[in-house]
């Protein structure tokens, strides 16, 4: 029987097998999407039978914490799925959202559904990345970048082949992938309008997130057909004061030619034959009225003018908007300015802060903000970072230490860290780098509210608000025994985390703040391409690196010059700009590697897990022990 004579499922068995065995794909079996995708599960070292590797699951904590960190996400998308999950009610399938990274953060499905889902892990938590699952709709649209449907077989791991599944990306209005929304059935139900209705849900959603962040501005909808515009195909781009396209949806970019590097850095003329004061005037005279206009390049468009929307009050008496130093912080991301908000809500009460987030996401800044936007701005502000001092001093350092206390203690003594917060506010920067010892003496302080310098001398009262920050997970160490739990719960009033540079939707805003703050009056921009190298970089020192490099290269601008080019940012910085995106570890360790090389190597680490079990490994790798004996021998040499 050839390959085009077997069934569906059979042949694309068979076809699998030829990649594991030559490394070879039948021409026209699969879709392309899917043979590159199987590919790229055998260069991650999957086998599509046997068992499957540990693959990462997020525990409650975490997943609290990732849905906190893709709340924007989960607030558009949530109304849209499920009304996705009222149009397939009783189909036997599941609406799915995932992050970037290919996580389930939420999921919506029929109960007769739900109890075979999970046996494949089709559940919050769950790490649906292609290294992880091989072939699926999920990581496949995230490593394609755009819509794709699974089929049954299609799926590289065979344990999955009992499902039918379409997904598609959502991408933020400022171009960056956010995750992807995915129906998952049964591959019996299959019904060919799913692709389609998975997509248009996706639109929405986009085009949700692009309101939800630019009501405010002045936004344009388009399309090439003027019954197109207002519906989920419309291209939307919203824009600056100043004319700038700032912000567009998928759509927009398409029909306007542009990328998301070019969002920041195009203004509206470049694309549309037309004054941008020209088009806001039209607009006020003739509102909700589609306008004919000229692309630049190309085709002609239907354009709607939508002026941003203004904050009506809801009850007579109005409240102005805070001007203060954590509003200054809020440049246009959703957490951050989440953040923000509960931080400002608990200003003047007696509950501790709790920082938390990567190294150099801003917590002391973030502090100093709590600090001077309260009522306790005009006393002290202290902070202690508790990772930089020696654990010999550390004690002294908080609590001071009475006159003669120890040999080389100061002749008058010392109050103390605590002391000098006394009305104020005290920051303790990396609590989670304090040693055991000294945490139970802070408790103490904590809840008496009284400070004893060492060397004796009587207890001091202290009143202050207290902030903690910290990178590390202290549910993680408290559970190592490496932080005290009373502590933990003491210091744990409200607990925020502050995103780090590279999730943040706000980057084109907080670099040109940053800008102004190292070069004040100046004018100063970053270039096009060092502003989109910027914006594409992951900035592992967050937005301590990114103010470094903005600080030295506004030093570095001559008297005449202001607009930062890669000739004023440090060598060092410049090469990781221009280096590739980093590779998966796999695609690191052989980056030339043939695909006959890349199933060798396969085959010599499933010989290996199975200790020379020859059957044990054939299994694993989903071929027959013939085979494998077949693949093992040595290759005679090539002729010269």
């Amino acid at each position: 029987m050839t390959l085009n004579t077997r069934s569906p499922d059979a042949a694309l068995r068979h076809a699998r097998q030829l990649l594991l065995e030559r490394g070879e794909l039948p021409a026209g079996l699969i879709h392309d999407h899917v043979a590159r995708s199987w590919r790229r599960s055998l260069e991650a070292g999957l086998a599509p039978t046997g068992r499957l590797a540990e693959v990462p699951q997020l525990d409650a904590f975490e997943m609290a914490r990732n849905a906190d960190r893709r709340q924007e996400l989960l607030a558009n998308a949530r109304p849209v799925m499920e009304y996705l999950h009222g149009q397939t009610h009783d189909s036997g399938s599941m609406v799915i959202l995932a992050d970037e990274r290919g996580v389930l953060v939420q999921a919506l499905g029929d109960a007769d559904f739900l109890t075979r889902a999970e046996r494949v892990a089709l559940t919050a938590g769950a790490s649906w990345h292609e290294r992880h699952r091989g072939t699926n709709a999920i990581g496949t649209a995230l490593a394609e970048g755009a819509p794709v449907v699974v089929h049954g077989s299609e799926h590289y791991l065979e344990r999955n082949g009992f499902l039918t599944c379409a997904a598609a990306p959502i991408t933020a209005p400022d171009g960056r992938l956010l995750g992807v929304l995915d129906i998952s059935g049964e591959h019996r139900n299959r019904h060919p309008h799913t692709f389609g209705l998975v997509r248009a849900a996706a639109q929405m959603i986009e085009n949700r997130l692009f309101d939800a962040r630019h009501g405010a501005s002045i936004r344009l909808r388009f399309h090439p057909l003027a019954e197109g515009i207002g519906t989920v195909a419309e291209g939307v781009v919203a824009l600056s004061e100043d004319g700038w396209i700032v912000g567009a949806n998928p759509a927009g970019l398409s029909l306007l030619g542009l990328a998301a590097a070019d969002l920041g850095a195009t203004p509206l003329p470049r694309v549309l034959d037309l004054r941008v004061d020209d088009l806001v005037d039209w607009g006020r005279r003739h509102s909700g009225q589609a306008l004919l206009v000229n692309r630049t390049r190309g085709c002609r468009l239907f354009l709607r003018v939508e002026p941003g929307r203004r904050a009506v009050a809801a009850a007579p008496r109005q409240v102005a908007a805070p001007d203060d130093a954590l509003a200054a912080l809020d440049t246009g991301d959703a957490r951050m300015q989440a953040a923000v908000e509960r931080a400002r809500k608990v200003l003047g009460k007696a509950i501790p802060l709790l920082l938390q987030g990567e190294s150099g996401v801003g917590k002391e800044l973030f502090s100093r903000a709590v600090h001077d936007s309260g009522p306790r701005r005009d006393k002290p502000f202290v902070a202690v970072n508790c990772a930089a001092l020696p654990e010999h001093l550390i004690e002294a350092e908080l609590f001071g230490y009475a006159p003669g206390a120890f040999t080389g203690a100061r002749r008058e003594g010392m109050p103390g860290r605590l002391r000098e917060a006394h009305g104020g506010t005290l920051l303790l920067d990396e609590i989670g780098d304090m040693p055991m010892a000294l945490q139970g003496r802070l408790l103490r302080v904590l809840q008496e509210r009284q400070v004893t310098p060492l060397g004796g001398g009587k207890p001091v009262a202290v009143d202050f608000a207290l902030i903690c920050a910290t990178h590390r997970h202290l549910k993680t160490e408290m559970d190592a025994g490496r932080f005290r739990a009373d502590l933990y719960y003491r210091i744990n009033g409200l607990a925020l985390v502050l995103p780090c540079l590279r999730e943040r939707s706000d980057f084109t805003a907080l670099a040109a703040r940053l800008v102004e703050e190292a070069a004040p009056g100046r004018g100063v921009a970053l270039d096009a391409p060092v502003a989109r190298a910027f914006a594409e970089y992951a900035w592992p020192g967050n937005l301590r690196q990114l103010a470094g490099a903005i600080r030295i290269a506004c030093a570095l601008l001559d008297a005449d010059e202001n607009v930062i080019g890669w000739r004023h940012l440090p060598d060092d910085l410049i090469e990781e700009l221009r280096q590739p995106p980093p590779r998966p570890a796999f695609a690191q360790a052989a980056p030339t590697a043939s695909l006959r090389a890349v199933s060798d190597a396969a085959i010599g680490r499933a010989v290996a897990a199975a200790q020379g079990n020859m059957s044990q490994a054939a299994r694993c790798l989903g071929i027959s022990r013939n085979t494998l004996y077949r693949r093992l021998k040595p290759r005679p040499p090539r002729p010269a």
